[in-house]
């Protein structure tokens, strides 16, 4: 089975995934989609911006490497009455299904990041976009002090080394790897451009619950604890990741959670 399937298919990512639906509703709403645009959202989860896409007129088709992300977020969008969205199963990094200059905008926020062979993502990413349309990413930063690419970090120090030949999801962080992989696919670097942005997650739970929930249902950090417990030091690992959340906790109720985290949006625009 392919590692990336079943990373994403360990857990329940749809659990960690309602904490970030205000911030993608946000997100999408600033993207300009108009009724009968054709979005493609790489690595969609259950739907967090495939779905908000959708109900802005969009026709949107989510595309994941996680079978049950997939079967969730089918069944939101027919709970929602989204007859313009779907769901399959696809790897971003190989979407030979899909046909070439078929999507507006093509869009993945935290999704194709996580895919192997960043160099064949992009490629995949311009294939599918027509003359004229957009990509838009989502990237965590390398190295950034805010949560998620703390917790990847403090994850990836308790977790055996990676194979050979691995390629870290937070090189779409850096720029001059960005600009590099869609050189590759032919793209000028005067067609790219980047700026920091802020997802928030919010929880209704304290810091520590979604810990938790993180430990319970987000594949790297589950297996981060699958190791930490062999080398008896999965108590430490919880602490570390509680300190982490608890600092960067916005919320002034002590029963919610609210944590900013900074990303990289990348746009490229295609002649």
């Amino acid at each position: 089975m392919n590692p990336n399937k079943a990373l994403w298919e360990k857990g329940d990512f749809t659990r960690i995934a309602e904490s970030m639906r205000e911030s993608g509703e946000a997100l999408v709403k600033g993207l300009g989609i108009t009724k009968g645009l054709k979005v493609l959202d790489l690595g969609c989860g259950d739907g967090t911006t495939a779905l908000p896409g959708a109900r802005l007129g969009a026709d949107v088709l989510g595309v994941d490497i996680a079978r049950n992300l997939v079967e969730a977020g089918n069944k939101r969008a027919k709970e929602q009455g989204l007859t313009n969205c779907k769901f399959q199963e696809g790897d971003a990094s190989n979407l030979h299904e899909l046909k070439d200059h078929t999507f507006d905008l093509v869009v993945s926020i935290f999704g194709a990041m996580f895919a192997p062979k960043p160099f064949d993502v992009a490629k995949e990413m311009v294939r599918v976009t027509r003359p004229g349309g957009r990509i838009i990413m989502g990237n965590w930063i390398p190295n950034d002090p805010t949560l998620v690419a703390q917790i990847l970090k403090i994850s990836s120090s308790y977790s055996p080394p990676p194979p050979e030949g691995f390629i870290s999801p937070m090189t779409w962080g850096i720029e001059n790897d960005v600009l590099e992989r869609f050189a590759g696919a032919g793209v000028p670097k005067e067609k790219i451009s980047f700026v920091r942005d802020t997802y928030t997650f919010n929880f209704p739970g304290a810091p520590s619950d979604l810990v938790d929930a993180f430990r319970k249902y987000y594949g790297p950090t589950m297996s981060a604890f699958e190791a930490a417990e062999k080398n008896g030091r999965a108590g430490d690992l919880q602490k570390e990741l509680e300190v982490l959340f608890n600092s960067q906790n916005k919320s002034t109720s002590k029963d919610a959670t609210s944590i900013p985290a900074t990303f990289l949006r990348v746009t490229v625009a295609l002649n």
